[in-house]
């Protein structure tokens, strides 16, 4: 029976990762930009796969990433396989970062997400992010980011 694993992104997983952000974000990240995060002390890197008996038959279905600034978490991505949506699991993503930003002893949390995109909107709202301002333009398709902080 398959179970849910959530542990920090390792260098064998980079591949699965890459296929993930082409499906989630269109190719955001490259292999080199995920590298840099996994060799920067300052960024946790957060994986959910469904494993089964075997490491070998795990698949990655969510990754999640934010960077130490300061005393300030900035969440930079937050993504889960689009079959894997609407479940329940960028709750566990997102709880996952929020944890991560605690133990360092980081005081706020900060992120960016598309003006449009409602379903994380209020993901986010539930954990107490407002949104704070906007970046106009901020997309490559000229879509508003709102700007959120908890």
């Amino acid at each position: 029976m398959p179970f849910l694993q959530l542990h920090p992104l390792t260098p064998d997983l980079l591949p699965a990762i890459l296929d993930l952000d082409r499906l989630c974000f269109g190719g955001l990240w490259t292999l080199d930009g995920y590298q840099r995060e996994l060799d920067s002390p300052n960024s946790d890197l957060w994986v959910l796969s469904i494993a089964s008996t075997s490491l070998s038959e795990s698949s990655i279905i969510g990754i999640g990433c934010l960077w130490a600034i300061v005393e300030e978490a900035h969440i930079t991505i937050v993504g889960i396989h689009p079959e894997y949506q609407g479940k329940g699991l960028g709750k566990v993503m997102l709880w996952a970062l929020l944890t991560s930003a605690q133990q360092r002893g980081l005081e706020r949390a900060t992120l960016e997400v598309r003006a449009s995109n409602h379903a994380a909107l209020s993901l986010y709202e539930k954990f107490g992010f407002r949104e704070a301002g906007r970046r106009r333009r901020y997309y490559p398709d000229d879509e508003d980011a709102a700007i959120l902080w908890r």
